[in-house]
């Protein structure tokens, strides 16, 4: 009887101290975390919209201290900015920079082309992601086939309204678009195709 009395007075201890450890542990971690949440890091933040291609310099950015934790060597530090840096992909005004938004010249696979069209959706500015799709004319030259996707991820570089009587409502867009799909995008334009712009997400 008194070594069962025992047995089940040390196993009641060891439950006990194990009850602290895990106690203790669940404090501690609180305030690690706490204390990591109080750490900020100085990383780069986009003062305006910065399109594909464009050289990112201190003009467009800005030195913030954001607490990112242990995500903030993900971001683009003030002396990680490399001389001739340029945006791979479009940065809203007010982004903070992820690394793999920047890269070399050299490495860039984008470039534009301006587009001619009578119809352009009022969202369609400067930043805006589109489609581009088209619509070949018809052997009469007087209708066009069923309109079908050209580009499906452009990004819109410009919008320059013609003026004049001659214009007729046209507006030039610079779009820029892979490399890769230029030649479709001449092709299009010189065959005469119809081109609409359509939004695909928010523009800044």
């Amino acid at each position: 009887m008194i070594r069962s009395r025992a047995h089940r007075r040390f196993y009641g201890d060891l439950r006990f101290v194990v009850g602290v450890l895990l106690v203790i542990a669940s404090v501690a971690g609180v305030w690690l975390l706490v204390a990591s949440s109080r750490q900020t890091s100085p990383v780069l933040q986009a003062t305006r919209t910065v399109l594909p291609g464009e050289t990112i310099s201190s003009a467009e950015l800005q030195v913030v201290d954001v607490g990112l934790g242990p995500v903030a060597g993900e971001y683009l530090a003030p002396q990680s900015l490399e001389p001739g840096a340029v945006a791979v992909r479009t940065l809203s005004a007010g982004e903070i920079v992820p690394l793999t938004a920047v890269g070399d010249a050299d490495e860039l696979r984008s470039t534009s082309v301006v587009i001619a069209s009578s119809a352009i959706p009022a969202d369609v500015k400067t930043g805006a992601a589109v489609e581009l799709w088209h619509a070949p004319p018809l052997d009469d030259g007087r209708a066009f086939e069923k309109p079908r996707i050209l580009i499906a991820d452009a990004v819109v570089a410009d919008v320059a309204e013609e003026a004049g009587m001659l214009a007729g409502g046209r507006t030039d867009v610079e779009v820029i678009v892979d490399r890769a799909d230029v030649a479709d995008v001449l092709a299009a334009i010189t065959g005469g195709d119809a081109i609409s712009l359509v939004p695909t997400g928010a523009g800044s």
